[in-house]
């Protein structure tokens, strides 16, 4: 296939695009700013790249640009996103809505199939069972992260040509050695809870974090690609379907001697105007942005994926965790004993 990656400099981007270029099709990758594509080891994957602006009509194209690209590819895998959740609504609203909107103008335009990365996470906050077929709800989410990627999908579902829909759950290191290209979202609270520097979290009892290896979602992408015939119409989970209890993950980061395991204190009876002030301004600005991810208790069923793709996700746990620690040890982002 020839194949149109958006985002390809971010980092499942970059990942996809290696896989996709090492299973042999052609590929192209939009960027913004940044040119350089890797994959998630760190190593230069050589595409050509095609500069344009996701949240502008025709990606700030000219018609004759846009037509030209439009008719040179067979697939649009749109990975392009701001994962960030302190952001203002106008934001999500002009790169993970508009910008969807724009890459199906160019898919349509072009005949293309579209395979759509969005989010486990557009279940909102419910807890228990999540079926791929679930309907999309319109109301309670967490962020506005969550509701911009349900945004999106809706905007995918109501196109006319051939589309498809991935959605990772909390996408981490890779599952035989903990490896990321970059720390970024999660990591960051990660990091301030472990140095100790937040030290009390909101969490609710049973809740649960779905922890998906990047390999995993990358390969499932590139293997949902391959069988769009198959695949079209369809949501598929890409996540671990191992729901890891919050106690466990907080449990795997004391247990390194450097490390600080956190408080969980009942959402009812956390007041973050009674923590220090140090805490409380870091909390506000990283950590507090994802404790919601600590009061959940979803369980994501990839029934459709694996029954598409025969995958399954590697066994993760406290063992895939600690690979995760080890490796953020190993490369200086956490600090060493």
């Amino acid at each position: 296939m020839k194949v149109l990656i958006t985002g390809a400099a971010g980092l499942l981007g970059g990942e996809v695009s290696a896989r996709m270029l090492a299973q042999g099709h052609e590929v192209t990758g939009l960027v913004h700013r940044n040119h350089e594509i890797r994959a998630n080891d760190g190593s230069p994957v050589v595409i050509p790249t095609i500069a344009g602006d996701v949240s502008l009509p025709q990606f700030g194209w000219s018609d004759g640009d846009f037509a030209k690209v439009a008719a040179q590819h067979d697939l649009l895998i749109h990975c392009a996103a701001t994962v960030r959740f302190d952001l203002e609504e106008a934001d999500y609203r002009a790169v993970n809505v508009g910008g969807t909107q724009h890459a199906l103008d160019l898919a349509e335009a072009g005949g293309m199939d579209f395979l759509h990365v969005s989010t486990a996470y557009v279940c909102g906050t419910r807890d228990g069972p999540i079926r791929e077929a679930d309907p999309l709800p319109v109301q309670g989410f967490a962020n506005g992260y969550e509701a911009s990627k349900a945004s999106g999908e809706r905007r995918v579902r109501a196109s006319a040509g051939r589309w498809a829909i991935a959605r990772p759950s909390i996408v981490v290191g890779a599952s035989s050695d903990g490896t990321i290209r970059q720390f970024d979202t999660t990591y960051a609270a990660f990091k301030l809870i472990a140095e100790g520097r937040v030290r009390h979290m909101p969490a609710k009892r049973g809740a649960t974090l779905d922890f998906v290896p990047i390999d995993h979602v990358a390969a499932g992408i590139v293997a949902i690609a391959e069988r769009m015939a198959d695949a079209a119409g369809g949501t598929f989970h890409l996540v671990s379907a191992q729901p890891l209890p919050v106690e466990s993950f907080t449990g795997a980061i004391g247990a390194y001697p450097q490390f600080h395991e956190p408080e969980l204190v009942e959402p009812d009876k956390f007041e973050p105007a009674h923590l220090p002030a140090l805490e409380r301004r870091l909390f506000k600005r990283v950590a507090g942005l994802y404790a919601s991810y600590f009061q959940r208790d979803p369980h994501f069923s990839d029934e459709g994926f694996r029954t598409l793709t025969g995958m399954a996700c590697p066994v993760t746990g406290q063992a895939y965790i600690r690979r995760l620690i080890d490796h953020c040890i190993k490369v200086g982002f956490l600090p060493g004993a």
